[in-house]
C-alpha cells in the first residue's frame, strides 16, 4: 500500500538526513554526538562516541524518571524532561562537549526543545 508519494517523501527525508550527518562529521573535530530520534508518540536521545562505536548516554520519554513526571510522551515538555536527563547523564559520562544531531528533523518544536534544556542542564553544542 506504499504509494509513489510515500517513497518520495521517505527518500527525501532520508537525504536530508544523511547531509545533516555528512555536515556534523565534517565539524565534529572529534567530539561526540547528541542523537535525537522522534516518534509520534516518543522522543529519544543518545550520546554516541562514533569513534569508539559505543553509546555513553541515552535517555527517553520511557524512562522511569520521567513517566511520572509528565502526562504525555509527546509533548514539549517530556522532550524537556529528556533534555535535562540527557545533560545529567553526559556529565555522569564526563562529556561537556557535544555535536547536535537532529536526524533530518527540523529544528523546531520537540527536537528544539531537547536541545534547549540540554544546553540549560550544561551541554554546550
Amino acid at each position: 500500500m506504499t504509494t509513489r508519494a510515500a517513497l518520495k517523501a521517505e527518500s527525501l527525508f532520508e537525504r536530508r538526513q544523511r547531509r545533516v550527518r555528512y555536515a556534523i562529521s565534517k565539524r565534529a573535530h572529534g567530539r561526540v554526538r547528541l542523537c535525537v530520534f522522534r516518534s509520534g508518540k516518543h522522543i529519544y536521545a543518545q550520546v554516541i562516541d562514533d569513534h569508539k562505536g559505543v553509546t555513553l548516554a541515552a535517555a527517553s520519554t520511557l524512562d522511569k524518571e520521567l513517566k511520572g513526571k509528565v502526562k504525555s510522551s509527546s509533548t514539549v515538555e517530556a522532550a524537556k524532561g529528556v533534555g535535562q536527563l540527557i545533560a545529567e547523564r553526559a556529565k555522569k559520562a564526563q562529556v561537556k562537549e557535544v555535536v547536535f544531531d537532529r536526524g533530518g528533523y527540523l529544528f523546531h518544536g520537540r527536537v528544539k526543545a531537547l536541545a534547549d534544556a540540554a544546553r540549560e542542564n550544561g551541554l554546550s553544542f
